[in-house]
C-alpha cells in the first residue's frame, strides 16, 4: 500500500465513528460534500445539466472528450438513505470523464421518507424515459456503487419481468445485493473495513424496508420491532437481488475491495450469475475498501481500463466516436480554390452581452457546442481530386480579438480549424471560413454557443427553439447533407449577366479592413418599405443602388460610359425547399438598374428590386440554377481531373467572372429572435462579411429587437460609399447612428 492509500485509509478510519453516529441529515450533508469535491476535481472534463423527466429528477453529464455513443444510467449509492443530486453529480462526473460517455443519473427518492419500492420505481421510470428518447437499449449501460450497484440488478430483474428490453451491461462497484447481511465478509471484515459498520448497514436496510418512518427530517423514530417481517422484505429479490433467479441478466463487471464488509455480496453475485448462465467478471483489490474505484487512485488506474474494455465489449461494434469527414458542398468548392495570400472568404457573426465575457466559461461552452456541429467544427483537408472537410477532435482555444474584424485566416490555420471564436470585453464573435456554412448556418452556431455559455454561467434553462439546438443531443443527418444535388431541375439556366459598376479606391497596404455600422430603427425602415409596397431587404438594396448611382455620376462624366448598378442578394434556399441543412445552401439574385436609361427615384428602384426578386426567387428558377452549378461537378472528366488543375481553372474563372456581376453583396439575415430567457443577457448582434477578392465593399445586415445593424466593410482608405449611403438615408428621413473602427 502506497503513501496516498495509507493517508486515505487513515482518514476514512478517523471519520468512520463520526459517520456511524451521525444524524440522517448530517450523513446526507457529508455525502453531498464528498460529491461536490469529486465534481470539482472533474469540472473541466464534463458538463452537467439538470433535466426533469416526469416525476423523476435527473442529471445529464456529458464528457468534453466523448469517446463513444450511447449512455450510462448511473444509480448512486448511499444505502438508499443518502445520496442527493450533489453526490450523484460528483460520481457521474468521474464515470463520464473516465469512460468518455454520457451519464444520466437518477435522483431517486430516498428512505425512510420513501421506502421500497420508491428507489426501484424511479430507476425504472428513468430507464423508460431513456428508451422513449430513442436510445437503443443495446447502447445503454447501467452503473452503480454500493446500494446503487444492487439497484442495477434489481432494475434489470424488474425490466425482465415487465418484458422491457434489458441494457447492454452492468458496472457494479461494491454492490450491496444482500440487505440481510448474511455473507461471511460481514464477520471476517468487520474490523478491517475502514468506512462501513454493521450498525450503519442495518440502519440503512431497516429504513429502506420500512422499519423506520419520518418523524422529523433530522429525527428518525423506531415504529416497528417486527424484525421477522423486516427480514422477509429484505429477502425480496427486488430488494436483495442475491436471492433472485438471475436468468437472462446482461453481462456484468463487479469490483470489490478485499477489506470491505460487502465483499461477500460481490463474490456471491458473481457466482450466482455464472450459475444462471450469465457473463460476469469479478475484480477484487487487496487492502482496498468500499467503492475504492471511485477514488481514482493511480495504483488502481487499470480498473477504469477494465471498465472501458467491458463497455467496448458490451456496446455494438463501431460505437466508438469517429471523426466525420465530408465533401465540400456545391457552393463551397470555389472558396479554397479562389483563396489568395491576401484574401479568403470568411465572415463574422457576433453577440454583445450585457456583462463582460468569462473566457473560461466560454471555452467550456465551446467544448460542448462543437460536438453538435460536426460540419462546422472541421478542418480543411486536401484530397487528390477535391478538398474535403474533416471533423476536429477538440474545440479550438478561444482567442482575443484581432486588430480588426476578419483578419485574414491563413490557409495553414484553416487546415487545423476552419473557424475561430474571439472575445473582447462583452462580445463573443465567431469567424467562419465560408466553405463550412452560410450566414444562416453560422447564426445557428452562434446562438447555440451563446445559449450554452449563458446556461453554464447563470444556470438558466434555455429552450431549444428559435434556431438554438440541443447541445447534448447528437446531430441529425439532415443537418449534414449537401442539399444542392437533390434539388436540381431537369434543365439548367444560363449564368450570363452583364458586368456591374465597381467602386474603386486606394487599398490599405497592410490589409486593414474598416467596418462601419449603421444603426437604424428597424421600424423606420419597415415603414418606408411598406410605403413603397416592398420588403425591408428590397428597400435597403434600393438605397445602396441609389447611393452607388450617385457615386458613379461623380466618376463617369458621360452618360453612355456608365454601367449598370447591381447588388448581389443571397437567397436562403432552406425556406424554399424546407431544408434543415447547416451547410451552405444559398443562391442569389442580382437586381439593379441601368443609369443610362435616365434618372431613377428611390421608389422606382425599390419596385424594380422587388419585382426582380419575385421573378428570380421561385422554386423552379432556383432549381434550374442549381442544375447549372451541379452539372459541372458531375461530369466525369472533371471528377477525374487532379485537384491542382481544378484549382487553376476555378481560380481563373473566379477572377475573370466571379465578382464582376455586382457592385457588392448585401446579405440580410433578417430579424433574429431568441428564447425569452436569453433576451435580458444579449445587447446586440452583428454580421460582417469579408470584402470581395477584387472589390472593396460588402455589407451584412442583422436585426435584433427594433435595432437593425448594417455593417459595411471596406479595404480602401476612402469611405465614399458610406458617405453616399448616409446621404440617401438622410433624404428619406431615416435616423442613423454610425460607429466605425476607422483609424
Amino acid at each position: 500500500m502506497n503513501i496516498t492509500e495509507k493517508i486515505l485509509r487513515s482518514q476514512l478510519e478517523l471519520t468512520k465513528p463520526i459517520t456511524d453516529g451521525s444524524k440522517l441529515e448530517t450523513a446526507r450533508s457529508m455525502q453531498d460534500k464528498l460529491g461536490r469535491l469529486m465534481h470539482f476535481t472533474r469540472r473541466h472534463d464534463v458538463v452537467v445539466r439538470e433535466r426533469y423527466d416526469g416525476d423523476v429528477k435527473g442529471l445529464l453529464t456529458v464528457p468534453r472528450d466523448e469517446l463513444r455513443g450511447g449512455v450510462i444510467l448511473y444509480l448512486h449509492g448511499g444505502g438508499y438513505v443518502c445520496g442527493m443530486s450533489e453526490y450523484a453529480k460528483g460520481v457521474a462526473s468521474v464515470i463520464s470523464a473516465e469512460c468518455g460517455m454520457k451519464v444520466v443519473s437518477a435522483d431517486y427518492r430516498l428512505a425512510p421518507e420513501h421506502p421500497f419500492p420508491a428507489a426501484l420505481d424511479d430507476a425504472y421510470a428513468m430507464y423508460c424515459k431513456i428508451l422513449e428518447r430513442g436510445i437503443d437499449p443495446a447502447k445503454i449501460m447501467l452503473a452503480g456503487e454500493s446500494a446503487g450497484g444492487g439497484l442495477c440488478y434489481a432494475l434489470c430483474l424488474k425490466l425482465r419481468d415487465e418484458g422491457k428490453p434489458l441494457p447492454a451491461g452492468i458496472i457494479a462497484i461494491s454492490p450491496w445485493c444482500d440487505l440481510t447481511l448474511s455473507g461471511d465478509s460481514y464477520i471476517t471484515n468487520r474490523e478491517k473495513d475502514p468506512s462501513l459498520t454493521i450498525k450503519r448497514l442495518e440502519f440503512f436496510a431497516d429504513c429502506y424496508t420500512g422499519a423506520y418512518s419520518e418523524d422529523e427530517i433530522t429525527k428518525i423514530k423506531k415504529i416497528s420491532a417486527n424484525t421477522k417481517g423486516d427480514n422477509d422484505l429484505k429477502r425480496n429479490p427486488y430488494v436483495s437481488p442475491i436471492f433472485a433467479d438471475l436468468t437472462g441478466m446482461p453481462p456484468s463487471i463487479i469490483f470489490a475491495g478485499e477489506d470491505e464488509l460487502l465483499l461477500s455480496d460481490a463474490i456471491c453475485m458473481r457466482d450466482k450469475l455464472f450459475a444462471s448462465g450469465c457473463d460476469s467478471t469479478l475484480i477484487t483489490r487487496a487492502n482496498m475498501w468500499h467503492s475504492y474505484v471511485l477514488y481514482c487512485l493511480k495504483s488502481n488506474a487499470k480498473d477504469f481500463e477494465k471498465i472501458n474494455e467491458f463497455i467496448k465489449k458490451c456496446l455494438p461494434k463501431g460505437n466508438e466516436r469517429k471523426l466525420r469527414w465530408m465533401h465540400l458542398d456545391n457552393s463551397a468548392k470555389i472558396y479554397p480554390a479562389a483563396a489568395t495570400s491576401r484574401w479568403n472568404n470568411i465572415y463574422r457573426l457576433s453577440a454583445t452581452l450585457r456583462e463582460p465575457v468569462d473566457r473560461e466559461i466560454l471555452q467550456s461552452a465551446l467544448d460542448v457546442t462543437v460536438r453538435r456541429f460536426p460540419s462546422i467544427a472541421v478542418k480543411l483537408k486536401r484530397g487528390v481530386f477535391w478538398y474535403y472537410l474533416e471533423e476536429i477532435k477538440n474545440a479550438p482555444k478561444v482567442q482575443d480579438e484581432k486588430s480588426y474584424p476578419l483578419v485574414r485566416m491563413p490557409l495553414d490555420d484553416i487546415r487545423h480549424c476552419a473557424f475561430r471564436v474571439l472575445i473582447y470585453n462583452k462580445r463573443i464573435a465567431v469567424e467562419f471560413f465560408h466553405a463550412l456554412t452560410d450566414g444562416n448556418g453560422g447564426l445557428v452556431f452562434l446562438k447555440t454557443l451563446v445559449a450554452e455559455y449563458l446556461t453554464q454561467k447563470y444556470g438558466i434553462d434555455i429552450p431549444n427553439e428559435n434556431g438554438i439546438l440541443d447541445r447534448l443531443s447528437p446531430p441529425e443527418e439532415e443537418e449534414l447533407t449537401d442539399d444542392f444535388p437533390k434539388n436540381k431541375a431537369p434543365i439548367g439556366k444560363s449564368r450570363n449577366e452583364s458586368n456591374s459598376y465597381r467602386i474603386l479606391g486606394e487599398l490599405e497596404e497592410d490589409g486593414f479592413c474598416h467596418v462601419t455600422t449603421f444603426m437604424i430603427k428597424a421600424s423606420e425602415l419597415l415603414d418606408l418599405a411598406h410605403s413603397y409596397g416592398v420588403t425591408l431587404t428590397a428597400i435597403v438594396a434600393a438605397i445602396f443602388i441609389k447611393a452607388a448611382i450617385n457615386l458613379q455620376k461623380q466618376d463617369v462624366k458621360k452618360l453612355r460610359h456608365m454601367k449598370k448598378v447591381k447588388v448581389l442578394l443571397p437567397v436562403d434556399l432552406r425556406r424554399i425547399y424546407g431544408s434543415k441543412t447547416l451547410r451552405n445552401f444559398v443562391l442569389y439574385t442580382t437586381p439593379g438598374v441601368d443609369p443610362r436609361l435616365g434618372e431613377y427615384t428611390l421608389a422606382e428602384i425599390a419596385k424594380i428590386v422587388h419585382h426582380r426578386m419575385a421573378l428570380d426567387i421561385t422554386e423552379k428558377n432556383m432549381s434550374a440554377r442549381i442544375y447549372t452549378n451541379v452539372r459541372d461537378e458531375e461530369r466525369m472528366i472533371l471528377k477525374l481531373t487532379p485537384l491542382f488543375l481544378k484549382n487553376i481553372v476555378m481560380k481563373t474563372i473566379f477572377m475573370l467572372v466571379g465578382e464582376k456581376k455586382s457592385t457588392l453583396s448585401i446579405s440580410n439575415l433578417g430579424l433574429v429572435k431568441l428564447p425569452e430567457p436569453m433576451d435580458k443577457y444579449v445587447e446586440r448582434l452583428d454580421f460582417v462579411l469579408s470584402v470581395q477578392s477584387n472589390a472593396p465593399y460588402n455589407a451584412g445586415i442583422i436585426s435584433y429587437g427594433d435595432r437593425l445593424n448594417l455593417n459595411m466593410i471596406r479595404n480602401i482608405k476612402e469611405p465614399r460609399l458610406e458617405a453616399a449611403l448616409y446621404e440617401v438615408f438622410k433624404e428619406q428621413n431615416i435616423h442613423v447612428k454610425v460607429e466605425s473602427n476607422d483609424r
